[in-house]
């Protein structure tokens, strides 16, 4: 396959690490054994814990409560994992593509952007701060943005379109998570935008139920200090990115579901 954007040139490392195929594993997991809907009730992992990377106070078993118990809550408490649970109710019934990822962006920043900004792609320089207040990575200049994201979508399409193996499956929605996150292509929003597009890619080439089980959110939070790490390692600036060096990004999902 051809790509703009994307690389095959860390695979078979990917799969030699792996070992395992991550779709085997999931065929082995126990029943789903809760009093809930399936899907509800990994929408609401998803959102907590996709929230909670962004430093949102939010907790899992509060949330479940809120959610499935009609526990009532303050209403700033649960408001930003209400907008994203929306965007990850409106992809479990819509096809991935650029616009709908926009739709979604709508959705989840209800409660953060203005709504001029919602679904749109930033005019403005971007930079990421550390805990410092350093700047640790300059995303792609906002002139460039457009273009770097049809780019993108040219090569998730390609993907789509083709029959890939479950290795692969797994290895690219990795790589668009942290192309995506690389251009850095909203105003605010794009960790959550980057972690929704990965597991959207899953639910299109696994299916919306084995997708729902991949614990993607909850494995970033968990891992956080990895998960950032991983990102910095590429480079500072969005035109130097070294992305030889994301194969340890790359594994954190795969590994999540083969070392349940």
């Amino acid at each position: 396959m051809s790509f703009f954007l994307l690389s095959s040139e860390l695979l078979p490392a990917y799969e030699r690490a792996l070992q395992t195929s991550p779709v085997e594993v999931l065929k082995t997991r126990p029943p789903f054994d809760m009093p809930v809907d399936y899907f509800e009730f990994y929408h609401a992992v998803s959102s907590v814990y996709s929230s909670k990377i962004e430093g949102d106070d939010i907790e899992f078993d509060s949330y479940y409560k809120y959610k499935f118990l009609q526990v009532e809550f303050q209403p700033d408490y649960t408001r930003r994992a209400d907008d994203l649970y929306a965007a990850y109710r409106f992809m479990e019934g819509a096809e991935l593509t650029l616009e709908n990822l926009k739709k979604a962006h709508e959705l989840f920043t209800a409660s953060i952007l203005p709504e001029k900004h919602r679904g749109q792609w930033r005019r403005n320089p971007m930079f990421v701060l550390n805990s410092a207040d350093r700047i640790e990575y300059v995303a792609a200049a906002p002139e460039i943005v457009p273009a770097e994201m049809e780019r993108l979508w040219s090569d998730i399409k390609t993907l789509l379109e083709k029959p890939l193996s479950d290795f692969e499956v797994f290895y690219y929605a990795a790589y668009i998570h942290l192309v995506f996150v690389k251009i850095h292509p909203f105003q605010d929003g794009n960790g959550r935008a980057a972690r929704l597009l990965e597991k959207w890619f899953l639910s299109e080439k696994l299916g919306k139920e084995a997708a729902s089980a991949v614990p993607l959110e909850k494995n970033y939070y968990l891992k956080r200090e990895t998960y950032y790490a991983s990102i910095r390692k590429l480079g500072l600036e969005y035109g130097e990115l070294d992305y030889s060096k994301s194969l340890d990004f790359l594994l954190m999902t795969g590994e999540a579901v083969c070392n349940r």
